[in-house]
């Protein structure tokens, strides 16, 4: 929802850190934001949450500050935007997965389900509407009004984007006694974004 305000004033900031990785490909920090989601991962099974945040959110520095580089030093490719969301789901599955491993309760068991399930109906919802976008894209110059194109693919705005996903992150992390709570909040603010989508779509592509 906030993601397009943002984008302008979180590419000023990386444009700062982009110099240091001039000869890295982007690919690698790519692949390094995933091992240190990952290193949060195992931080937060073990409880560890200050060190699970720190890795959460050095983890998102790194997977923006990909992007940045590979537009910066003109390495950007179709492989690196596929692997940047792949790596990204793993890790988006794993920070809410190793919590509950953490704290394992039924209720957090239930609620994890339903987040995991809102996610994979939101991730059908958009990368289906995006191909058929980017299809329609190849026929037709697309309208820059209401396609804004800031990722590696073209989707309209939802509820809940990157923004929105980093924040609700960060508290489950800080407030893990309201997991369950946090999780049920998300996951309906996931499948309203998928209920957006949907009327999205009826009206521009029908």
């Amino acid at each position: 929802m906030f993601d397009h305000i943002l984008r302008p004033l979180k590419d000023v900031l990386l444009t700062w850190l982009v110099r240091p990785f001039a000869r890295v490909h982007p690919n690698t920090i790519t692949v390094l934001a995933f091992l240190v989601g990952l290193a949060a991962a195992g931080a937060l099974v073990q409880q560890h949450y200050l060190w699970g945040l720190v890795g959460w959110l050095l983890s998102r520095l790194l997977d923006g500050l990909d992007g940045a580089v590979a537009r910066a030093y003109g390495k950007q490719s179709d492989f690196g935007g596929y692997l940047d969301i792949l790596l990204d789901f793993a890790i988006y599955a794993l920070i809410p997965l190793a919590l509950v491993v953490g704290l394992p309760t039924t209720q957090h068991y239930f609620w994890l389900a339903i987040l995991l399930g809102s996610f994979y109906l939101n991730a059908a919802s958009w990368m289906h509407l995006a191909a058929l976008l980017e299809k329609r894209a190849a026929q037709s110059p697309p309208d820059p009004s209401t396609l804004p194109k800031l990722t590696s693919v073209v989707m309209p705005a939802g509820i809940i984007a990157g923004a929105e996903t980093i924040s609700f992150y960060c508290l489950f992390i800080l407030f893990p006694q309201y997991l369950a709570a946090l999780f049920a909040a998300m996951a309906l603010l996931v499948l309203l974004t998928v209920v957006q989508r949907l009327i999205w779509a009826a009206r521009h592509l029908a």
